[in-house]
């Protein structure tokens, strides 16, 4: 079993530091712990399900979701990839527009799941569709950079640099293969709602460069 997971980007280092990544990732660390403690009653209240949005209630619950994960690995896989590519398209448009940005991504994430399966009662949450935003204008904003990346093939464990349009790209077919591979399942009632990270991602492709700060530098090379 083997997997490559981002960690920084290798080609530059923001002007600043990114505080509102920071704060995205202590609000959703904050909630988990919220969930911990609350339990399925506080996941069924929070959540997202598609059938209830359709049905025009508890539209909030489009904005909590995106901050709720559904376990240690999936807060802690999002934080992650958040924290690898936050920081660059932070500093490319600005903290507000940035926190504009990542919020509107998790909503067109959560837009694409539902219209893809709007009589789904199974509960949605998570921050991957709002990241999947930051990651395509990432590919838009930075696409000749280079990602350090934590490389692992059973017991060979290193760290390595690998280009980001590669890194991006890669992530994003196994996004679409896994989704023609879900829609087939129709005995699956529940798992990864891929649909999000597709919907968030091609937002983020088409969005980043209204975004960006007018006369944005490049940052600081390394």
């Amino acid at each position: 079993m083997g997997g490559l997971i981002p960690l920084s980007d290798a080609s530059r280092r923001p002007k600043s530091f990114p505080v509102v990544t920071a704060a995205i990732i202590v609000v959703n660390v904050v909630v988990f712990v919220m969930e911990l403690m609350g339990g399925e009653a506080f996941v069924m209240q929070w959540a997202e399900t598609p059938a209830t949005i359709v049905a025009g209630h508890h539209w909030i619950t489009i904005l909590t979701a995106m901050f709720m994960h559904a376990g240690w690995m999936h807060i802690i896989g999002n934080m992650v990839f958040l924290w690898a590519f936050g920081p660059e398209i932070e500093d490319a448009m600005r903290p507000l527009k940035y926190l504009a940005f990542y919020l509107l991504s998790g909503l067109a994430a959560s837009l694409a799941q539902t219209a893809l399966m709007p009589s789904s009662t199974v509960p949605n949450l998570g921050a991957s569709g709002a990241i999947a935003g930051v990651m395509g204008a990432f590919l838009v904003t930075y696409p000749h950079d280079r990602m350090r990346a934590l490389l692992f093939f059973g017991w060979f464990i290193r760290i390595t640099i690998i280009p980001a349009a590669l890194l991006i790209g890669f992530w994003f077919l196994i996004q679409i293969f896994d989704q023609v591979g879900a829609v087939a399942d129709v005995q699956s009632g529940g798992g990864v709602a891929y649909m999000a990270h597709v919907g968030g991602f091609i937002f983020g492709v088409i969005t980043a460069r209204m975004f960006e700060h007018l006369g944005r530098s490049a940052g600081s090379r390394t």
